[in-house]
């Protein structure tokens, strides 16, 4: 049997494009004592991984020549790891590839999907998208009843995910997206105001909305869009620093909000944090958020693409403003 397989051929300098991937085909290996072989089914896509291509973050960037990183869902089809069997369906680290051979330590380290688990919801709101969600918006934001919320990025996966947790709480919550389409996707689900940045000013539609204040933000954005927000927070401020999609694709990374000195004067606070760092409450909060889901009130928007070959444009989908929600693709021949 073949593994089919994208390699990262060469680091982009501002948007990503398919030459920076080259398809290759090499023989399927046999797992050593302690590893496991997966055959992929559900492929995860997200902006971190613009920077795993070019730069060391909380992982080393990815060695050009190397398989293109990915988190995704696959079946064991063979075990020679004394926590694992054939048959079990696992998220991991995995990349773009049918088959992957690992001991179970890669930078995503994989772990048993519990039974009855949907893949596309363990890779979206019951995993690291959900997860992140969950905790930038509790451990970082600290939103209380009534305080007005807004998230940039919002019909994106892990915006979509803080707002709806966020209205959960109580607050009043204004997302901020790109397109008719999403703002009216985000006014479906119960968002209190949407603005959208392609065709309205940020910055008036934010005072409009939020005459009091912004208590909490959550951005997946960074740049002007942050600017804006710096402007109109209120005393006491949080802002949950998640992203900044906006310079993702800079080939120099953008100077800092001119503005942040409005953190002093209003004391408020700027926080980045990473979800594997509350690694021990993730069993509560993936209960938190499996119930909200069953009842109705956290749902998954997710746009799926099919097949491995098509995996570069399903990622550049993230950069071009394409996709709504979760993206994720799916392999031709996955069940389920």
């Amino acid at each position: 049997m073949k593994n089919r397989h994208w390699i990262l051929e060469a680091r982009p300098k501002a948007s990503i494009d398919e030459s920076c991937f080259a398809w290759r085909e090499s023989e399927i290996g046999r797992p050593a004592e302690g590893e496991v072989l997966i055959r992929n089914r559900w492929l995860s896509f997200d902006p971190t991984q613009r920077g795993w291509m070019t730069r060391d973050t909380y992982i080393s960037k990815i060695p050009l020549g190397s398989v293109m990183l990915a988190g995704g869902v696959g079946e064991i089809i063979e075990s020679r790891h004394p926590h694992f069997e054939s048959g079990d369906l696992v998220l991991g680290g995995v990349g773009w590839q049918d088959y992957v051979i690992t001991d179970g330590t890669d930078y995503i380290p994989i772990q048993k999907i519990p039974a009855g688990t949907p893949p596309n919801l363990a890779l979206g709101i019951f995993g690291f998208t959900g997860l992140t969600g969950y905790f930038g918006t509790f451990e970082v934001g600290k939103p209380r009843a009534g305080e007005t919320f807004v998230v940039s990025g919002a019909a994106g996966a892990t915006g979509s995910v803080a707002g709806m947790i966020a209205k959960i709480q109580g607050c009043r919550v204004i997302g901020i997206a790109g397109g008719a389409r999403k703002c009216d996707w985000l006014i479906a689900q119960g968002f209190d105001g949407a603005i959208d940045y392609k065709n309205e000013n940020v910055a008036d539609r934010l005072r409009a909305l939020c005459p009091d204040g912004i208590d909490v933000y959550f951005d997946n954005v960074g740049g002007e869009i942050l600017e804006a927000v710096l402007d109109q927070i209120a005393p006491r401020a949080r802002i949950v620093l998640c992203g900044a999609i906006s310079g993702y694709e800079s080939e120099e990374l953008p100077p800092g909000p001119r503005n942040y000195m409005n953190l002093v004067f209003r004391h408020g606070r700027m926080e980045g944090f990473l979800w594997m760092e509350y690694a021990k409450k993730v069993p509560e909060a993936t209960q938190d958020l499996m119930r909200w889901h069953a009842e109705g009130k956290l749902v998954q928007l997710e746009d799926v693409q099919h097949g491995l070959e098509n995996a570069p444009k399903t990622l550049m989908r993230l950069f071009s403003g394409a996709n709504m929600g979760k993206q994720l693709l799916k392999l031709d021949d996955a069940d389920g």
